[in-house]
């Protein structure tokens, strides 16, 4: 890859487990990058130096892992290359702009695999490469699971703390009514996440 490029990410996805962000945090340092990360309960950053550009990682907390997201804009040869190569190996999606001279191209990036190629110059654009069906029905449907299955985890695991929350203070008070009440819908609760988890 040409020095003078510029690459943007966008609409970026990738899915990890703690060891995987381990492993690239031990990976870009023995490459040579200043970096330092932080945590909170919702995110994992990792900041790259890069030159004089610090390039921010977010690494979104999902119930079983991380969701590297976002967008992003990156200067540095190396550093591009290696966030490609973690789409390819971890079947990410993304729509990749590369900037040279007054020409864009332009790759959407499905599971890992380019699926569009696009050359923009000026006012014209030109279609490199197509894959045949954009996106089969299988596909679609694993897509949409995912996502899905990911929205309703998250719904249930706040409905879970409230309600652990409420049977808390049901016990406190020593209101058994309520108390069952709770133990009731927490078994409701515990079968719907076990029936998401399979």
């Amino acid at each position: 890859m040409n020095k003078s490029y510029e690459v943007e990410y966008c609409n970026l996805e990738l899915r990890f487990d703690r060891r995987h962000i381990q492993q690239l945090i031990r990976d870009l340092i023995q490459d040579g990058y200043s970096l330092y990360w932080s945590e909170n309960e919702t995110l994992f950053i990792i900041s790259v130096r890069t030159g004089r550009k610090l390039t921010k990682l977010r690494f979104q907390r999902l119930p079983k892992g991380y969701k590297l997201v976002g967008d992003y804009v990156i200067r540095d040869a190396k550093l591009a290359e290696w966030l490609e190569k973690l789409i390819g190996d971890l079947r990410g999606h993304a729509v990749v702009k590369r900037f040279k001279d007054r020409q864009i191209l332009v790759e959407n990036i499905l599971f890992g695999e380019v699926i569009r190629l696009v050359e923009i110059s000026g006012m014209e654009h030109r279609v490199i490469y197509q894959k045949g069906p954009v996106v089969d029905t299988a596909q679609m449907a694993e897509m949409y699971a995912s996502e899905s299955a990911e929205q309703q985890l998250a719904h249930l695991q706040e409905e879970l703390d409230a309600e652990l929350e409420r049977l808390f203070e049901a016990i406190q008070q020593g209101d058994t009514e309520t108390t069952e009440a709770c133990k009731e819908r927490l078994r409701k609760l515990r079968l719907e996440l076990l029936r998401l988890e399979w």
